[in-house]
């Protein structure tokens, strides 16, 4: 018997996957949102693109990363509509890989100060990269998941996103994004 190569990031992502379990029974994440469901097209997934930490002070936050983890920004922006002023980290010695984003709110009335309000500082989401985040937010709400937003928006460096409502993804704020 042979062993099989690992499955391609193309191969993954072209698979449809059965929801039911043995003898139909749900499937456990079904079981976990008390849902049923058919045959389902692939959510597209590729890797994890950011972890998204809450922080009252921007520069406040960015001096901390780099003296106590040596974290390096390696993009900053204001982002208008979602009221925030943001940097994205690099993580390691090239940087190449998934980075820490710190978001700083930019009014008491924006998305963050609420979360900041609510929860204080700390980890407000986890974020993945799509190659095509309508085609990605389509397949999740075909499983029955709410979406933030009913078409992407702009997101960092002019990427698009949307968000899992965090009562559908067990507590946790999921962001799609689509790099420029």
């Amino acid at each position: 018997m042979g062993v099989r190569a690992p499955l391609t990031i193309t191969e993954v992502t072209s698979l449809r996957f059965p929801v039911c379990g043995a003898e139909g029974s749900p499937a456990p994440a079904e079981r976990l949102l008390g849902k049923t469901s058919r045959m389902m097209p692939a959510v597209g997934l590729l890797r994890i693109d950011h972890v998204g930490v809450a922080v009252p002070d921007l520069d406040a936050a960015l001096a901390f990363y780099a003296e106590t983890f040596g974290l390096h920004a390696v993009h900053q922006e204001t982002n208008e509509e979602q009221g925030v002023r943001e940097a994205m980290l690099a993580v390691g010695p090239d940087g190449s890989g998934p980075r820490v984003q710190l978001l700083a709110p930019m009014s008491p009335d924006s998305a963050i100060a609420k979360f900041l309000d609510r929860s204080g500082p700390g980890l407000q989401q986890l974020a993945y990269t799509v190659a095509d985040v309508a085609a990605t937010s389509a397949a999740l709400r075909a499983r029955g998941l709410r979406l933030l937003y009913d078409e992407p928006r702009r997101g960092t460096a002019g990427s698009l996103i949307n968000f899992v409502h965090p009562k559908d993804a067990g507590g946790v704020l999921v962001e799609l994004v689509q790099p420029a």
